[in-house]
């Protein structure tokens, strides 16, 4: 078996890894914000279907046309974040399937004639991409803020009108400020949430 990754890279990734919700003054660059999707998208998904779709909130303007969908007790934080990512998902993410899973040459229409099968692929795999972008963010050095507290149609209105992507949720992202989160929750146990049968 392979040797597991070293006591601090598990700290940081999840042992002493927090949520966020206050970030420091530093602005993530635009090559840090690439790194990150370069990581993140070789985590998989089912039949290499990549929903995710990024748009990194970070101009002013931006976050201006963000925040009247906040939900009032994420405002503060999502407008002093350095960057905000909406995490979406492509919903016609089936047509790049014939180069991203050409091993069946039947994928793109397997979705594209099932609504139902594709809105739920799309939002499981998208779910599971938003969840390495979490963790690559923290692999790289950054600290994110997962958050669900918004109005999705007025997202998805003031950032996706022609309605191809639809938001996920969004994480706010930037170097963590001291004290910057709250005190770690409890988390269930293995016998409470597992079995080996």
């Amino acid at each position: 078996m392979p040797l597991a990754l070293d006591r601090s890279s598990l700290e940081r990734t999840f042992l002493d890894a927090h949520t966020t919700h206050t970030f420091t003054d530093q602005p993530v660059d635009e090559a840090t914000l690439r790194a990150l999707v370069d990581l993140c998208r070789w985590g998989p998904t089912s039949m290499n279907c990549q929903p995710m779709r990024l748009v990194f909130v970070a101009s002013a303007e931006a976050k201006a046309r963000l925040k009247p969908a906040l939900s009032a007790g994420n405002v503060d934080k999502t407008m002093k974040a350095p960057v905000t990512a909406i995490v979406a998902m492509d919903t016609r993410f089936h047509e790049h399937l014939p180069t991203q899973f050409p091993a069946m040459a039947t994928a793109r229409e397997m979705f594209s004639g099932n609504p139902t099968l594709s809105a739920d692929t799309a939002m499981r795999n998208s779910s599971l991409q938003g969840a390495y972008l979490i963790v690559a963010a923290r692999m790289l050095g950054l600290a994110a803020g997962p958050m669900s507290g918004f109005n999705a149609d007025a997202l998805n209105e003031a950032f996706f009108p022609d309605g191809r992507f639809k938001v996920n949720f969004l994480v706010n992202l930037g170097l963590a400020a001291p004290g910057g989160h709250h005190p770690r929750g409890p988390r269930l146990s293995f016998d409470e949430v597992a079995s080996i049968v």
